[in-house]
């Protein structure tokens, strides 16, 4: 099963059979509720397919990627605000939250996001290229290992709290009650289904770009420079380069998320892109597998699903069910759930190698 899996056929057949669950079965199945809850575990998904990428083929333990979430989410929600603020008063009006906090003229840096092309070009621009300086800055000092986890979760701690002083961006309360999505109507039913669609139709296409990038000569150079950074150094081959690819393409990929979270779920505030958010989609990427395609994803639903599930019956409890499964699942399944093939299989042969031994 496992090596058809591998093949072109495998593959396509997997695509097409995920294809049908998040279109066809998920839309038929769940309430309008659960499908925009759903909608926002595949934007979780999303984020740890790129962190499974620079963490479980680099080795880079991205312990921020809330910041590249986070930058995706304000700047979608910037856009709606500005949107909804040009419905209600025309051009160049005040969003509601402003004038509440008692701004009167629109800030200069707000106005280049009433225009849809801007805020689509600075989702994927802005991030990314914040990803590619800082990346250059670290890794061509050849910080790595725990420095570079420290790093990283020190710099979504501080992105947060810049995020809070500032009153022009929701101060600690963040930004929500949006109406509108690119002239969509929001509070339309068939519009919030559209959500979940989109959520789906980017998990997929992001998963075929990881997938691509594993399998090409640069994921075996990602490998490379995971196992064995300074022979690959000695080889001619710049490995601060190398990872840098993988760094800002997780980037991206959070900060797609992001900008997706924004009118799945109606607010972005910076309790959702700090420090804890980021652990929790590392948690997810190591419960489902980082070293795999599909473990991220599948960690990263199963994680959101159970902290739903479990926050629903048991609020208090939950803190500890979700330690208690990290700790399960890395103690028994190192490689994750996406594992539990393998393991299987490697505990069915070892009776059989004792009987043939004996």
């Amino acid at each position: 099963m496992t090596r058809f899996l591998a093949t072109r056929a495998g593959i396509w057949t997997g695509f097409a059979a995920a294809a049908l669950v998040l279109f066809g079965a998920a839309p038929l199945l769940l309430s309008g509720f659960r499908l925009g809850l759903f909608a926002q575990f595949l934007c979780y998904a999303i984020v740890a397919v790129g962190i499974g990428l620079a963490w479980g083929r680099g080795g880079m333990l991205t312990l921020g990627q809330g910041v590249f979430f986070g930058m995706g989410a304000y700047l979608m929600a910037m856009h709606m605000k500005m949107a909804d603020a040009e419905f209600r008063n025309g051009p160049g009006s005040v969003p509601d939250f402003m004038e509440l906090a008692g701004i009167r003229e629109l800030p200069a840096y707000w106005a280049p996001f009433s225009s849809p092309a801007f805020t689509i070009a600075a989702i994927l621009i802005v991030p990314t290229a914040f990803a590619v300086l800082l990346g250059f800055a670290v890794f061509k000092r050849r910080v790595k290992g725990a420095y570079f986890a420290i790093l990283s979760q020190a710099l979504a701690g501080a992105f947060a709290i810049l995020l809070i002083g500032q009153q022009s961006m929701g101060g600690f309360n963040g930004l929500s009650r949006f109406r509108y999505f690119f002239g969509y109507n929001l509070d339309d039913p068939v519009n919030q289904q559209m959500l979940y669609f989109i959520a789906a139709g980017v998990l997929l296409v992001v998963v075929a770009v990881a997938l691509q990038l594993r399998r090409s000569r640069y994921g075996e150079l990602l490998v490379a420079v995971r196992d064995a950074e300074e022979r690959v150094r000695f080889l001619g081959y710049d490995a601060a380069n190398i990872k840098v690819v993988a760094y800002a393409t997780a980037a991206l990929f959070a900060s797609v998320a992001g900008a997706i979270f924004v009118p799945v779920v109606g607010i972005i505030s910076p309790a959702s892109i700090g420090i804890v958010p980021s652990i929790m989609f590392i948690l997810g990427v190591a419960i489902g597998g980082r070293a795999s395609l599909v473990g991220p994803v599948v960690g990263a639903l199963a994680v959101a699903a159970a902290q739903t599930a479990l926050s629903e019956q048991f609020p208090s409890a939950w803190t500890y069910a979700q330690g208690l499964l990290f700790i399960v699942v890395i103690a028994l399944l190192p490689g994750g759930i996406a594992s539990i093939a393998a393991a299987t299989k490697r505990f069915r042969k070892e009776p059989a190698t004792a009987e043939a031994t004996a």
